[in-house]
């Protein structure tokens, strides 16, 4: 597939992705961004964030003929990175090199990563810089399952829809766990600001 048409769907993509690495080469194209992101919520620092990326990518490419397209496989993507970021955790935790309830440096830098809108002076660009501070800050405070379906839906770039397949929850359940992980970083991180 020499002239891959990059207008291909994502199924179509990973059909041909079986046999053409041109096309698993667009798919990874497509998400990296998005898996390195939804990482970083998960990894302390940007040798793992990578090694986890890479990870998923490459069981993605190994675990290509068992997709069989019943799902979205941008959720079929992010259940892995999910099931590696995990596997992550639970060796950090058997090492007991690093607390899992550390705050991630890495949090800030991917958000930093988003496309800025411009910030038209300079008490803007400290009372916004202060309020990424803070979601840094109370982002692993966050109940587990509000942080994963924030991080998915928002490092992630995934749609509700397709959170609820890697959580295996409903997309009302998915909905209603962002609403209010957004409600608890508004709460603890804007609401604390205007009182200051």
């Amino acid at each position: 597939m020499k002239n891959l048409n990059l207008e291909l769907d994502d199924g179509a993509l990973a059909q041909a992705a079986r046999t053409d690495r041109d096309a698993f080469d667009a798919l990874y194209r497509r998400y990296v961004t998005r898996v390195y992101r939804y990482c970083c919520t998960h990894a302390g620092n940007r040798a793992d964030v990578e090694d986890l990326t890479a990870q998923t990518f490459l069981a993605a490419l190994e675990g290509l003929p068992r997709y069989r397209g019943r799902g979205p496989f941008a959720a079929w993507l992010f259940g892995i990175a999910r099931r590696k970021c995990a596997d992550h955790h639970r060796s950090q935790y058997a090492d007991r090199s690093e607390p899992l309830d550390a705050a991630n440096p890495l949090v800030l830098s991917a958000v930093e990563g988003l496309p800025d809108p411009s910030v038209p002076n300079p008490e803007r660009r400290a009372y916004r810089n202060g309020i990424l501070d803070c979601v840094q800050r109370v982002l692993p405070h966050l109940s587990p399952d509000r942080r994963e379906a924030l991080t998915l839906r928002f490092w992630g770039g995934l749609k509700a829809r397709q959170v609820a397949a890697v959580m295996r929850r409903s997309e009302g359940a998915v909905k209603m766990l962002v609403s209010r992980a957004v409600a608890d970083l508004r709460r603890r991180c804007l609401d604390e600001k205007e009182i200051e």
